[in-house]
Parts: structure tokens; C-alpha cells; sequence
């Protein structure tokens, strides 16, 4: 029996438009690979507009990590490359063709291969960028060796995908990538899943210790697992992946090519008709959402409702993310707002009447019900946020850009999201995943 942890703190907010247990393939015109996905890295390009490429084609190189190769993850030809302020690389975007020619990787028996094998045909292949290192949340340095790697397999977020259902026949593959992340660490592969999990290929995963996680959102963050299992010491490095993702690896070392193919959750109240999509990594999302959306003025948005980013209803996926949700803009102004029972209205405190109904999903959109103002103490950020870390003191400290006092507190440890539920129910309104992106910028200049 896997060893059991249970979040006590944390929140559930539960809204309108799961996904249903569908699964439909489309084939995008197009997809993009965009340079602000990672991290730290500084693109040199490769390619042109009008270049023919194929599955595992060099599109840019890191400029400072040579090695760290971003290839194409299907074939077809470079439509545009997209620049902003003062030309800074935002996307190369990717007709893609219908016969998918690959580049062969060659397949191989990963516990027959050397560490430097692994990564070798990781890095050429383009899908070492898929593992990343925390602290930071950076692609990880192939120079380095992880105490550990770990695999969240399963997702706490509001209106999140079923990985029992994504990774549905892709057993093998999946057993085939921790053979090799196994390979690339001398410490342990953690494998967690969640509470409600019953998929063989997670339950009966080997070279890896596996975790049942119990609690509400955040939970699901890996994060969180990383603080109760194995935390993060100054001066140490553990690599995270998405489980998705670990089959896409495994692919690749079973066949010799990339698989192009992610599924992708599309959810949330504006949607007719939820479900799950075969599609490529980085494509278009117009397909998904074409007709099949409420006529209200909407938000798109390439992940979840709490850490996702603003998109077009004709853009493109971002690298990372498995899940597109769709929801209505809140762009209104509600007279005496605070002053009415609030009816139907979701709140984590007794403000409004939702505590008599817990079990009652919400549609709700992107109002902020009030602008931004003075940054108090309320007490209640320690009642969603998990990790024996002191939010509020730490956030000051990001602030005041106290590189000491920060490592005092456990910059090291978080990310972003992980400060996504004490953002929502922060009352001053403030842009907290801001704030603690900024603050581990500072300590990773600061350490480099």
C-alpha cells in the first residue's frame, strides 16, 4: 500500500463545466512554440519564414545553454515569426501538413543507456525541455543531478483533467519514461496520486515511489508534494514533469520519434459541449472552441481558472498546459454589489450564503468585484495555503526584496502557484503570483 498524506488546508472551488468523458481528435492548421513558455531562456533562432520542417526539426537554441535544443513537435512550414517590443521573439508559428514527417531518434532500451545516453537523446530530441527544476521553475540543467524527480498524477485545480483518463492506454509509454527518469537521478522518482485515482498505469507503476495525496486544492500542486515529501534545502535541485509528459518520453524511447499528440481538457461554463481533445502540443485552439461557446463576451484561457493565461479564441496553446477553459469576462460594474444577500455568489467566508450550499458548483467569471487597494492582515491566507511556510511574512519580504529574509522564509520552495488560493482570496486584490514570480527572479540572478 502506497504511503498516504492528508491536506488539511486548502480550498475547493467547484464550477460549472467539467469536462465530460470524451475523447475527439482534430487536426489544428497550426501550432506555435513560444519563447516567454520558458523560463530563462534566451532564443537564438534557427529557422526562417518559408522553412520546411519536420517532427524533431531545431527551431531556437538557448543562447547561454547551447544543448538546450526546442524542436518542432510535428511537421509542416514556418508561416511567421512573431516579434513584439524592441523584437523580442513571442512565436514561431507552424503550418502543420498532414503527413507528419519525423525525424528517427532511434529507439532504445532505456535501462540498457548510459545517463549521459539519456540525455543526449533527450536534449537532441527537443523533450528535455519538458523536464524542469524547482527552484525556479526552469528547464533543468542537464549538468546537474536532481535529489529527486517527482510526478504529480493527478490535478486539484478547479475544473481540472482527469489524468486517469488521459493517460488511458498509454501504459506502456508511461512505464517506459520513469525507466527513463529513473536512469537520470541516483535519488527517487516520486510518483503521487490522487485520492480518487484507479488507473493501473499509475497504481502499478514501478521504479518509483508512489504517494496517495488526500485534501483539497492545492493538493494536486506538486509543489505542495514536494513540501511533505522530500522539501527544498538552499543549494538543492529536484526535477518536476507532468505525467502527460512522461509518456511523451517514453514514446520517444519506444519508437524513435516524437509523438506529437497531447490531450487537451477543454472546460468551463461557456462551453456547449466539454470534453477532451487529441490535438498537438502548442495548437491552435480555434478548432475546440469554434461554435461551441455561448454568445456572452468570454475569456480564454490556456490552463485553469487560477494560474492560466489570457488567450484568443485563435491562438495557441501554451508549451506546458494540457487544458483550455472558458469563461465569461467580467467586465461590469454591480451597483451597491456589497450591500445585496449575494445570492448565488461564491465566497470563502460568511460574507454571502454560499457556506450553506458546499456542494454547489458556480459559473463564475473574471470580476474582481472591487479594484485593488491597500495590502492588510487578515488572517485567512493561512487557511488555504498548506506548507509550513508564512505567506503573508514571505510575500512582505518579496516586496521589500530582502534576499536573506526571503531564503529565511522559503523562497525556495514555492512557485507561483502555489500562492494561486491565497491570490483568490486575498480582499486587497493584489497580484500575488506577481509578486512571487518577481521575488524568484531576484534570488535566481542573485544565486547566478
Amino acid at each position: 500500500m502506497p504511503k498516504t498524506i492528508k491536506i488539511t488546508k486548502g480550498l475547493d472551488i467547484k464550477l460549472k463545466g467539467a469536462a465530460d468523458k470524451t475523447l475527439s481528435v482534430i487536426q489544428p492548421k497550426s501550432f506555435a512554440i513560444k519563447p516567454a513558455d520558458f523560463i530563462g531562456v534566451f532564443p537564438r533562432l534557427l529557422v526562417k519564414e518559408g522553412d520546411e520542417v519536420q517532427a524533431g526539426t531545431p527551431i531556437f537554441i538557448d543562447k547561454f545553454r547551447e544543448n538546450i535544443v526546442f524542436t518542432s513537435q510535428h511537421s509542416g512550414r514556418v508561416i511567421e515569426i512573431k516579434r513584439g517590443d524592441k523584437r523580442v521573439l513571442q512565436e514561431i508559428r507552424i503550418e502543420a501538413d498532414s503527413a507528419n514527417k519525423q525525424i528517427d531518434f532511434v529507439p532504445a532500451n532505456p535501462e540498457s543507456q548510459t545517463r549521459e545516453q539519456l540525455k543526449e537523446k533527450l536534449l537532441k530530441s527537443g523533450l528535455w525541455t519538458l523536464i524542469r527544476q524547482r527552484p525556479y521553475n526552469v528547464i533543468a540543467n542537464p549538468d546537474n543531478t536532481p535529489k529527486a524527480i517527482f510526478i504529480s498524477a493527478f490535478d486539484s485545480a478547479p475544473l481540472a483533467a482527469d489524468y486517469d483518463f488521459v493517460i488511458k492506454g498509454k501504459g506502456e509509454d508511461f512505464q517506459t519514461g520513469l525507466n527513463v527518469l529513473k536512469g537520470l537521478t541516483d535519488g527517487k522518482v516520486y510518483l503521487n496520486v490522487g485520492q480518487d485515482t484507479k488507473a493501473p498505469e499509475f497504481l502499478n507503476a514501478k521504479n518509483v515511489e508512489i504517494t496517495l495525496f488526500q485534501g483539497p486544492h492545492p493538493a494536486g500542486n506538486v509543489g505542495t508534494q514536494i513540501h511533505f515529501i522530500d522539501p527544498i534545502n538552499k543549494g538543492e535541485v529536484i526535477w518536476i514533469i507532468k505525467a502527460q509528459d512522461v509518456a511523451t518520453i517514453g514514446f520517444l524511447f519506444n519508437k524513435g520519434v516524437i509523438n506529437p499528440e497531447i490531450i487537451v481538457a477543454l472546460t468551463g461554463s461557456e462551453v456547449v459541449k466539454t470534453g477532451y481533445f487529441k490535438t498537438i502540443r502548442g495548437g491552435c485552439i480555434k478548432k475546440m472552441v469554434e461554435s461551441n461557446v455561448s454568445n456572452n463576451e468570454l475569456r480564454y484561457i490556456s490552463g485553469n481558472v487560477l494560474t492560466g493565461t489570457k488567450i484568443r479564441p485563435d491562438n495557441y496553446l501554451d508549451y506546458y498546459d494540457s487544458m483550455v477553459t472558458v469563461i465569461k469576462e467580467g467586465n461590469y460594474h454591480e451597483f451597491l454589489g456589497w450591500a445585496l444577500p449575494g445570492f448565488g455568489k461564491f465566497s470563502t467566508s460568511r460574507s454571502f450564503p454560499a457556506f450553506l450550499t458546499p456542494n454547489k458548483s458556480y459559473a463564475l467569471d473574471t470580476n474582481l468585484h472591487g479594484g485593488e487597494r491597500a495590502f492588510v492582515m487578515t488572517g485567512k491566507f493561512e487557511q488555504v495555503f498548506p506548507m509550513d511556510i508564512l505567506p503573508l511574512q514571505l510575500i512582505k519580504a518579496i516586496i521589500f526584496e530582502d534576499i536573506d529574509l526571503m531564503e529565511n522564509l522559503g523562497i525556495y520552495e514555492v512557485e507561483p502557484e502555489d500562492f494561486a488560493l491565497v491570490e483568490f482570496i486575498d480582499t486587497s486584490k493584489t497580484n500575488i503570483q506577481a509578486m512571487v514570480r518577481k521575488g524568484l527572479e531576484i534570488m535566481r540572478k542573485e544565486m547566478n
